[in-house]
């Protein structure tokens, strides 16, 4: 949090990690909500009480490849598809690189300044929660 006037804000980062909880909230799943910088470095990250603690460094790894690849890792392996076996097997032994839903980049005028991964419940409601967290924010994904 920054104060500003006496008054806590949030960071937009930390905004869109809280919409995607919200999301999880009502979705009444457990889950972890990373969102990272252009360099994959975490900027916010919440952890729901109750959340598999695993979820912590998946949430971070989605967010990463997201932002590294400026795509939501949902396709990723259909983007794998369409390379050859020598990149798709470099790519898929990357310590990080993730290729299941929950993961989404995160673009704000135009720039991708980072990535958003949520992890804890089915893929489908991850990215259900991380298109909430952009939407939060009017964020593109």
């Amino acid at each position: 949090m920054n104060i500003s006037e006496n008054r806590p804000t949030l960071t937009w980062e930390a905004a869109v990690a809280e919409g995607a909880i919200r999301e999880a909230e009502r979705l009444g799943v457990k889950v972890v909500a990373t969102v990272v910088d252009a360099s994959g470095l975490v900027a916010a990250q919440i952890r729901m009480p109750g959340a598999p603690f695993h979820c912590t460094g998946i949430a971070e790894d989605k967010a990463y490849t997201a932002a590294a690849f400026n795509l939501a890792t949902s396709s990723g392996s259909r983007i794998l598809g369409q390379l050859s076996t020598e990149v798709q097997m470099g790519l898929r032994n990357r310590p990080r690189f993730i290729t299941f839903g929950g993961g989404l980049p995160v673009a704000q005028d135009g720039d991708a300044p980072g990535g958003m991964g949520v992890s804890g419940a089915s893929e489908a409601q991850d990215e259900q929660c991380a298109h909430a967290g952009l939407r939060a924010l009017n964020l593109q994904s």
